[in-house]
This record gives structure tokens, sequence and C-alpha cells, in this order.
């Protein structure tokens, strides 16, 4: 550890984020990707962004991004927020709206960026157990706090907590910010973008990494009431004033207009996810309902590591949690139709194998 450090970075442990090998011909489920490459309207957007303009600075409120994305769901531009990824957005959220006295409430089976965030910005914080069945339980999220922040689908387990459930909390709490966090609503939720007009504590964040093929571009969002938009634009300005590129900007304004495509692409993701489900089944994995790009599964009989390393053996990488309640379980990204048959043909070899379990 460095003598320079600030106290603060020596008490920190960072986020790990999935692993991005470099193996040829390689089926990569790990990360969550989508296996479909973006609209062509955001290449042909790209590249006519790509000009003399890049020698200045972009607009530091996204402007013609903001309207469009106001524009798709039905709200004012006031209130959208634009950053480089979800979890620059998150950074933002977690200074700008969950640093209170109370601690901030979050499952304890979530993702993993939230714990950091808190030990970064000195927010105290209570992890809430999901049940038995890895759901999150609204009932458990009674009780006094700061602010509340969970996926819906959760990550990594994928599964949905309705609407109903996630009013019940706002209306629990009508004094203190809930933060839906969207990042993969669109494989199979309905997103609580419709009720930020009924519920001025109510902020969803999402991200076009996922859904919308562009995690090479890193474009996250969030829609609220203007008053909650108005705290993270002011973390935001004291902090980085130009958070989008102009290329960022371009591709994901284009990303927005093509409808089309987007549902092409996520129902193609659905059907493929559906597919490996029942392919995981009949090899006898039980599989949490998911509403994501992925599925998360365990193997009543195969340590779930000893499978994971495996598959790596084969050149297919998928995500293994070394944590408590969920160690025997893998994170399964979708990917095409045909790296999904890879899988599940490499899973049947690796049991006729007569590998240990």
């Amino acid at each position: 550890m460095s003598r320079f450090w600030s106290p603060i970075v020596h008490a920190l442990t960072p986020y790990v984020p999935g692993e991005q090998p470099r193996i040829t011909q390689l089926v990569k489920l790990n990360t969550n990707e989508n296996p479909y490459p973006p609209s062509p309207k955001v290449q042909a957007a790209i590249a006519a962004a790509n000009a003399d303009s890049l020698r200045l600075y972009p607009d530091p409120e996204s402007t013609a991004l903001r309207a469009s994305i106001a524009g798709y769901y039905g709200v004012q531009a006031e209130q959208v927020f634009v950053g480089n990824g979800s979890d620059e957005v998150l950074a933002l959220v977690f200074q700008a709206l969950l640093q209170h006295q109370a601690p901030l409430l979050f499952p304890d089976i979530s993702y993993s960026f939230y714990p950091v965030y808190c030990k970064l910005y000195g927010i105290d914080y209570r992890t809430v157990p999901l049940d038995d069945d890895f759901a999150i339980d609204p009932a458990t999220y009674r009780q006094p706090c700061g602010g509340i922040i969970f996926p819906n689908p959760n990550a990594p387990t994928g599964r949905l907590l309705a609407r109903e459930a996630i009013e019940a909390m706002l209306q629990q709490h009508p004094d203190t910010v809930v933060v839906v966090d969207e990042a993969y609503v669109d494989f199979g939720g309905d997103s609580m973008i419709p009720l930020v007009n009924q519920y001025p504590n109510l902020l969803v964040v999402q991200t076009l990494s996922k859904s919308r093929s562009l995690a090479g571009l890193r474009v996250g969002l969030a829609v609220g009431n203007a008053e909650l938009i108005d705290g993270l634009k002011r973390v935001k300005n004291s902090f980085n004033s130009y958070p989008l590129d102009r290329l960022a900007q371009a591709g994901a304004q284009a990303a927005f207009e093509d409808e089309a495509y987007f549902q092409q692409c996520r129902e193609q993701v659905i059907a493929s996810r559906e597919v490996l489900v029942a392919g995981l089944h009949a090899l006898d994995f039980a599989v949490l309902p998911s509403a994501a790009n992925f599925v998360f599964a365990r193997h009543p009989a195969y340590d779930a590591a000893m499978l994971a390393a495996r598959l790596r053996e084969r050149a297919i990488i998928v995500r293994h949690f070394r944590q408590p309640r969920i160690d025997q379980f893998l994170r399964i990204s979708i990917g095409t139709e045909a790296e999904c048959q890879l899988l599940l043909a490499a899973l049947t070899d690796i049991f006729a194998s007569g590998v240990e379990a």
C-alpha cells in the first residue's frame, strides 16, 4: 500500500468488473453484453459526428440526446440526466441523493458496486436479505432509512420485482429517495419511468450498454422529478462538466430513434434466453426466473467453480461469484443462439466425461 494514499483509499475494496479475456474463438458469456451489434443508424450517426467538430467541446448539457430520451419516455427534458454509463450516473446519485444520516438500504445479493460507492463516499448502509427464493421482499424495507436502491431485475439473480411492489415502497417512504436501477429492464420488465411524475421520490437509472448494444460507448441516464435531476447536475458540474463526448451523444440519440431495431434485438435475446433455460433444465440445472439478459443457475450435483473452470478450458466464459449464499450459482449471459447451443453442448460433454461432482 502506498504511503501517499488517503485513509479512505486504504479502506477501499474496489469493484471487480467482469473479465475481458484475450482468448481466440471465445464464447463470452460473463459480462451481460448484447450479442448483437448496435443499430446501423448508430454507426452512421457516429461516423457523421467524427469530423472537424471533434476539436470542439461537446454540448455539456447533451441537449439533443436528453430531448430524444424525454420524447421516448414521455417526460420533460429537465427530468432527464445523462452520464458516462450508468455507473457514473449511479456514482453521482450516491453523492447527490443518498448521503444522509440514516443508513441506505439495498439487497444483500445485488450489484456489488453499491457497497463500494458507500465506502468511497462515507455512506452508512444496511443490506436487506433476499428471501429464500432470492427475491426482494418489499416488507423487509419497512424500516427507517436514508434511501433505498436496488436493480430491477436484480443482478446477479435476474429476478423481477413487480411494479405494484415498488409502488408500495415509494408510498411507505414518501420523504426518502427510492432509486430503481433498470440496467436489464428491457429484457422482461416494465420500467418505472411512467410513474416519475406520480412519485417525486422516484429516480430511475438505465443504461444503453445492454439492450441497445452500446457497452463500448458508455452512456447511462436517470429520469425523475426535476428536483432530483437538479441535484445530480449540481454534483456533475462540480466534477465533470462535459461528461458525454460528441460521438457518444450522437450514437445514443440514434439508438433511441431506431425503435424497430431495438425491438428486434430485444426479442431475439428473450427468445434465446427461453431456449437456454429449457436446455439447462434438461441438464438438471435449477434456474431462477429471469427477466434479464442472463440467467442464474446451479446444478445440484456439480460445483459451480469447477463447472466454470471446465467451461473455460473449452473457451466458454461464464461468471462465478465467490459470495455467501450464491457460490454454487453461475451467471450466464445470453449469447447468440449458436453460442447458447455451444454452451449446452459443452456442459453435456463435461457431464458425460465423468468429471467429479
